[in-house]
């Protein structure tokens, strides 16, 4: 896929989507890094579901370890790998009081150190929380990039990088969202809703289905 071709892609998407942003509901950058850590493999609706719960009693590191473990799965008891999540949430909570004053970090490297938060969630963070033109592949945006042949890659990592390297500069910062979105509701996985997308005629997917 050519530079005109991927700006043309990007353009039509944001005007399709002219507010791209998580579904994941937060209010300061600590609700959403515990949103995100939830959300591995796991449904925003489903993260929701627990954090609607859990945030209005406990939404700081301080009130979050101090409910414990055991306090901490009651509330996420819902959602898949809880009992891991749950464990790395409590660690997570304590560096962020012992080491960052209670704040998120702003840097991939620091979030990285934190129990549960791996490359794509640090992106998310980065990205959504602090504005950082960041990627974060996820298993839509995988998918989205191979079919549509605008960052092709055999890996997340190698996908990111692509992407990175070529999405235009003017929907950097949005790209995230607006392949994410792109893919859950029109690229979805079993049968894409090629018919009604509006980057049908750009894409350069071969097993295109008629809607």
């Amino acid at each position: 896929m050519n530079k005109q071709k991927r700006f043309e892609l990007f353009q039509r998407l944001s005007e399709a989507i002219p507010n791209p942003e998580t579904e994941l509901n937060y209010s300061s950058p600590f609700e959403l890094l515990i949103a995100v850590i939830l959300s591995a493999q796991a449904t925003d609706k489903g993260v929701n579901k627990a954090t609607d719960k859990l945030y209005p009693v406990a939404n700081t590191p301080e009130a979050i370890f101090n409910l414990g473990e055991e306090g901490l799965k009651h509330y996420i008891k819902t959602i898949g790998l809880f009992n891991t999540k749950g464990s790395n949430i409590i660690k997570t909570c304590r560096l962020l009081i012992d080491q960052h004053a209670s704040q998120v970090p702003h840097t991939r490297d620091e979030l990285e150190a934190l129990p549960g938060v791996g490359r794509k969630t640090a992106n998310v963070v980065l990205n959504t929380a602090f504005g950082v033109p960041t990627i974060a592949v996820d298993t839509h945006i995988y998918r989205v990039s191979n079919r549509t042949k605008i960052a092709v890659g055999k890996t997340v990592l190698e996908v990111e990088k692509k992407l990175d390297k070529t999405v235009p500069n003017e929907f950097k910062l949005d790209a995230h969202h607006l392949l994410i979105l792109h893919g859950r509701y029109t690229c979805i996985a079993r049968k894409p809703r090629c018919g009604s997308c509006v980057i049908e005629d750009l894409c350069e997917f071969n097993k295109k289905t008629v809607v």
